[in-house]
Parts: C-alpha cells; sequence; structure tokens
C-alpha cells in the first residue's frame, strides 16, 4: 500500500506536469497571435497607402503635407465651403467654420462641441473611439490620437492636460466656426 506522501508527489507531479503542457502551449498561442497581430497591421497599412494612392487628388494631399512645414502660419489657407477627402487641416482664424475640414475632423469637432454644450470634460482618444463605434484597438485609438493633436497644432482643439482634447477658446461647432 502506498503511503499518503507518496500519492501527494505523484499527484503533484501529475499537476507539475499539466502545468507546464499550458505554459508551453500558452507561449505557442502567444508567439501565433503576435505573427497574426503582424500581419494584420500591414494589411491595414497597405489598405491606407493603396486608399491614399488612390485618392481623388492622386494621394497629393498626403504628398503635400510631408514637404509643408507645418510651422509656416504666414501661408494661411483660404478658407473652403467643402470638405474634400483627405484634405489639409488649416490653421484656425476667427470666422474659418468647420466645413473646411474633412469630414473625419468634423466628427471629432462636432463630439466636443456637443460635450462643452453639455457642459461635459474633454475627451480621450479611447473615448472617441468608444463614441464613434470605432473598435477601441490601438491602431483606431492612435490614428484619432494624430487627428486630434493635428487639430491642436492648428488651432481648433486644446490639450490642456495630457492626452484629453477639448474645443479651443473661440472654436464653436458645427455651423458656429467662431
Amino acid at each position: 500500500m502506498p503511503s499518503v506522501v507518496g500519492l501527494l508527489e505523484q499527484h503533484e507531479l501529475a499537476a507539475r506536469r499539466r502545468v507546464d503542457g499550458l505554459r508551453e502551449e500558452a507561449d505557442r498561442i502567444q508567439a501565433e497571435l503576435a505573427v497574426a497581430e503582424l500581419e494584420w497591421q500591414e494589411w491595414a497599412i497597405a489598405r491606407r497607402r493603396v486608399d491614399a494612392v488612390l485618392a481623388p487628388d492622386g494621394g497629393s494631399a498626403a504628398e503635400a503635407g510631408v514637404t509643408e512645414d507645418p510651422q509656416d502660419t504666414d501661408a494661411q489657407p483660404a478658407p473652403r465651403v467643402m470638405a474634400k477627402p483627405r484634405s489639409q487641416v488649416p490653421v484656425w482664424r476667427q470666422g474659418l467654420t468647420c466645413s473646411a475640414l474633412s469630414v473625419d475632423y468634423q466628427r471629432i469637432l462636432q463630439t466636443l462641441a456637443e460635450r462643452v454644450r453639455l457642459h461635459q470634460g474633454p475627451l480621450t482618444c479611447q473615448e472617441m473611439a468608444a463614441v464613434f463605434g470605432m473598435e477601441v484597438v490601438p491602431a483606431r485609438v492612435e490614428a484619432l490620437r494624430s487627428k486630434a493633436k493635428r487639430l491642436v497644432a492648428r488651432g481648433w482643439l486644446a490639450e490642456r492636460q495630457p492626452g484629453r482634447f477639448t474645443l479651443a477658446q473661440g472654436v464653436g461647432g458645427p455651423g458656429g466656426g467662431s
């Protein structure tokens, strides 16, 4: 008849082998997940690049953004009546309405204008993604952060606390403009 200590050691050994097997499986799945995420990101980048090339302006807005100095405030673009896809973000000035912005930027301004109207605080990019019904994943959040930072740099939004965005002083909501 085996001893109690011997039985406990057998059960402990079996449990340790199970844990080791599960750890190996978890490591394999983690590695597979990392490869799948990388592939997904590469496809998303490829799609965005193709979208930029096939844009009505042939991707020239994206190229112009690389060569144009964003700190150059002397050359302020004239307000446009209709938004164009992939359009540049003009520097905000009195009388310029959000219709000068592309639809994505207008959506950010509309959301933040509604928050101001309801006397609610600033939003983070993760919160914006959730409000927009987007999947809250790093790629989407970073895309929103890039747009919000661009709007801050051009005077449309304010970032009084790091990562928390609201309308800049003087900027009105859609149709308000000033």
